[in-house]
């Protein structure tokens, strides 16, 4: 019996991120307020970068926030009900909202919702995300690498930052976040990336 205890804690965590990670914000906003099936728009991808293809800027940010706090939420969430497996709901948060059993593990590229969760994890993490993120995409209007780099970013500034325990769980995000990019980095190598607002890759 006290074997089956110790799981519960962890199942829960993973299943509570899992479950907010996997609600698809993007796709729900855009039928709700009559902009189609996000999925047959663009790059079919489920994000705010896509969402913005639809030419409602209004439910392109409301996306980025909604995927951002359901990273953010899944961390304090289970820093209170699961105290000690954060982390783990951290992992699962992301994975749901990249491979969402609900659209058959297709989801988005998980760049919003990493930011949200490292915020959670360890806010100057979260600051460094999104200076990174907004800083490239601002500067050079690629989305892929902005959403890339910012990735990338976060095991390294939790290791400067002294959070050691969150290093490979960020790392290993991160490279979820590079392998969702793929096609991306295949464009970037091609010198075939569209910039935000100039094609209908993402």
């Amino acid at each position: 019996m006290a074997t089956q205890a110790v799981w519960i804690a962890p199942i829960g965590a993973l299943l509570l991120g899992y479950l907010l990670g996997s609600i698809p914000f993007g796709l729900i906003l855009t039928r709700l307020f009559g902009a189609g099936d996000l999925r047959q728009i663009g790059s079919g991808n489920i994000g705010a970068t896509n969402v913005l293809r639809t030419g409602r800027k209004g439910l392109a940010a409301a996306t980025l926030v909604l995927d951002l706090a359901k990273g953010y939420l899944a961390v304090v969430l289970a820093k209170n009900l699961f105290p000690g497996d954060e982390l783990l709901a951290a992992a699962a948060v992301l994975f749901g909202h990249c491979y969402p059993i609900w659209l058959r593990f297709r989801g988005g590229k998980g760049v919003a919702t990493m930011m949200g969760l490292c915020l959670a994890i360890h806010w100057p993490c979260g600051v460094v995300f999104a200076v990174v993120w907004i800083g490239l995409l601002a500067s050079i209007r690629i989305s892929s690498v902005a959403g890339i780099a910012a990735a990338v970013a976060a095991p390294v500034s939790a290791a400067l930052f002294g959070r050691l325990d969150a290093v490979p769980v960020l790392l290993a995000l991160a490279l979820i976040v590079l392998w969702k990019h793929r096609s991306n980095i295949e464009r970037l190598l091609d010198g075939t990336e569209p910039r935000v607002g100039g094609g209908a890759r993402g």
